[in-house]
């Protein structure tokens, strides 16, 4: 019996045009009805979820910042911080990398240094709450994760630069243009464990779709993995199951509606 369906976002359930599938309100509400539980694990800013999920945002979960702010019910349910020093030794060496912009996540807001109007366009897709500062390493808030927003290539640019941290920070491709860099225990895979043990969910009622690095412990460590049609070629290698459509075709949705019908 399933109670718990998680899905990554982008690449997952949005469309390259960043929108939500056209049956999406009506499949939530048929899980909703049934009580199974409507989960997003995004490396989206919390903010920035609950405004795309407005009218229904009381009633989901949300592990937002790749796991490392987690929310239920409108409740914040977990934190998962970035140490501030190794923050901002992260973010020393990001300087350093061209073409490449550094976002600092906090629990209260996303805060940038630069105003680069490409940037800005793609920080918004992602953010809504959002701080323009002189000095990321001054910023006074609670540090979730560095983001680097790389419009090189971040598998093969700004993921290069990080190898000395690999010991001592997760470093992960979320993205062709994204790497995110939390604590050595946040991820996707860790938070959604201890959803299961607050919320008394075993793995085998619960379904997860994801399409890129940032999701590999979610989906190699679930009984129900659904890489999409459109996945890394390491996701789909380590997950059960593949959709039949991409993101682009109601991919998540129609497996969705095939798994409750």
């Amino acid at each position: 019996m399933i109670k718990l369906i998680v899905s990554d976002m982008d690449g997952t359930l949005l469309s390259d045009e960043k929108k939500l599938p056209s049956d999406f309100w009506e499949t939530e509400k048929r899980l909703h009805e049934k009580g199974i539980i409507f989960a997003i694990a995004s490396g989206r800013q919390y903010y920035n979820l609950i405004e795309v999920f407005d009218t229904i945002k009381d009633r989901m979960l949300f592990l937002a910042e790749n796991g490392t702010y987690v929310f239920y019910n409108g409740d914040e349910l977990f934190v998962n911080p970035l140490d501030r020093n190794r923050a901002n030794e992260i973010i020393k060496t990001a300087r350093e990398i061209p073409d490449c912009y550094i976002i600092l996540c906090g629990k209260n807001a996303a805060y940038i240094e630069n105003s680069d109007e490409r940037f800005l366009t793609t920080l918004f897709q992602h953010y809504s709450k959002v701080e323009t500062t002189a000095d990321l390493t001054t910023v006074d808030d609670s540090i979730l994760k560095v983001t680097l927003c790389d419009f090189r290539n971040s598998e093969t640019n700004s993921f290069t630069y990080f190898n000395s941290f690999k010991n001592d920070c997760k470093v992960t491709v979320s993205g062709k243009n994204w790497v995110d860099i939390t604590d050595m225990s946040a991820n996707k895979g860790n938070a959604l464990l201890k959803i299961q043990e607050k919320l008394k969910i075993s793995n085998d009622e619960t379904v997860v779709f994801g399409d890129f690095m940032n999701d590999f412990e979610m989906m190699s460590n679930a009984t129900n993995s659904y890489a999409m049609k459109n996945a890394h070629p390491e996701i789909l290698r380590i997950s059960k199951f593949a959709t039949d459509f991409d993101n682009n075709n109601n991919g998540v949705t129609e497996i969705i509606n095939k798994l409750i019908r």
